[in-house]
């Protein structure tokens, strides 16, 4: 993806919580905000969210196929920047289509070794702005990613598992700027239009132990990705006619991420599980990007200039409640998300705020090998004051709004 759109967008989402981390990438995790970690053995997501638990899955081929619809609604800003204003801006809001691919094996040989992959879109983002200033540092920041992600299973006992899997991570994102602003007390206007993917790797282990029929523990870890982004920049600036049009590269991390989940199920066959999920974003410390050394100084200044970031670790709260039926399964979630983002370092291009999220779902099990799912969920985000006297980018008002509808549906097939 473009640099500055990976670089942004990466460190925020693993997309774990706050930023622009997708943790719900199939039909149930939907459902339960994605407190689906201690309790997931029916469901070839389990692949993604705990393989661990793929063990304690029927011995058949598992596949899940999901296609998720994400409308990111518009934000809105009001206040003054760099000491010009007052401003009444709004953000465009988006929508996505992603599909995303789960599968776990049978048992392999006389043992319980079990295979699993997904094929996810682990985080993402976009956020176009058309009116200056936000255009000016934001016009559009999109990110789009790919995880394949394949895991091995190994039963010590009854109890017990483990697992350890391979992260494969693509990206690809686009950033673009265009407006003014002021250089040796001269207003210019200065653009920049850039390129870039990545492919990097990482690896994730898992943790599932029952003590007793009803009590279910599940512990996963998600390490830190470091990406090394290529692409292509296109910079222009009016005041001197400088202009520059190559290489771009930028380093960044994606942080890791642990999750805890302790599930119980009652003897109505409702089973309530709750996860702590720590996000350790403040691996992110600055954003940094080079070229090949050819572009002038005045470029150099505005564009290659490192900015800090300042990210803090942050946790995420979640709850699911399922409950069984004959041949459907009735679910609901509840996330509480906090934000990486100081208020220091925050700008247009991810104006991120704490959240709270509330889901709804089912599955209906048509026969032994067929099941369908569909699952909604509806965050909402708190608005947000900036003063300029914290922020290093001048915004000096409040965003609000930008809340976040997903909704998905899943087909499961066992044979």
């Amino acid at each position: 993806m473009k640099k500055i759109v990976l670089m942004s967008f990466m460190v925020s989402s693993v997309i774990m919580a706050g930023g622009y981390k997708i943790p719900e990438t199939s039909t149930n995790a939907v459902a339960l905000g994605a407190a689906n970690i201690a309790h997931n053995h029916q469901n070839a997501d389990a692949a993604y969210y705990n393989p661990a638990k793929m063990v304690f899955m029927f011995d058949k081929n598992q596949i899940e196929a999901d296609l998720t619809y994400i409308h990111l609604g518009k934000v809105d800003y009001n206040g003054m920047v760099r000491g010009t204003g007052p401003y009444a801006l709004a953000s465009e809001s988006e929508n996505f289509y992603v599909p995303t691919l789960h599968y776990v094996s049978p048992k392999l040989g006389n043992n319980d070794t079990r295979i699993g992959l997904s094929i996810v879109s682990p985080c993402g983002l976009s956020k176009r702005w058309d009116t200056e200033p936000a255009k000016t540092s934001a016009q559009e920041f999109t990110l789009k990613t790919i995880e394949i992600n394949p895991s091995v299973a190994f039963k010590f006992n009854d109890k017990l598992a483990v697992a350890i899997g391979l992260r494969v991570l693509y990206s690809d994102g686009i950033v673009k700027s265009d407006g003014h602003t002021v250089i040796s007390n001269n207003l210019t206007n200065v653009s920049r239009d850039m390129t870039g993917d990545s492919i990097d790797f990482g690896y994730n282990i898992a943790l599932a132990y029952n003590p007793t029929k009803e009590l279910e523990i599940g512990a996963t870890y998600r390490s830190k990705i470091n990406m090394t982004v290529e692409g292509n920049a296109n910079l222009n600036e009016t005041l001197t006619g400088s202009s520059y049009n190559g290489p771009a590269y930028v380093d960044l991390p994606l942080p890791a991420t642990f999750d805890f989940a302790l599930a119980y199920t009652f003897p109505t066959q409702t089973t309530v599980e709750v996860v702590y999920e720590r996000a350790f974003w403040s691996a992110y410390k600055s954003l940094n990007f080079s070229y090949d050394g050819t572009q002038s100084g005045i470029l150099n200044a505005i564009f290659a200039t490192p900015r800090d970031k300042d990210w803090k670790d942050v946790s995420t709260f979640r709850m699911g409640v399922t409950q069984e039926l004959d041949t459907m399964t009735l679910m609901a979630g509840l996330v509480i998300d906090e934000s990486p983002v100081p208020e220091k370092t925050i700008g247009f291009e991810l104006p991120d705020t704490n959240a709270i999220s509330v889901s709804l779902g089912t599955r209906y099990k048509i026969n032994d090998k067929i099941d369908l799912g569909l699952s909604a969920l509806y965050s909402m985000h708190e608005s947000r004051t900036v003063s300029s006297a914290v922020n290093d980018n001048t915004i000096n008002g409040e965003f609000s709004k930008g809340d976040i509808v997903i909704i998905s549906a899943g087909l499961g097939y066992k044979f």
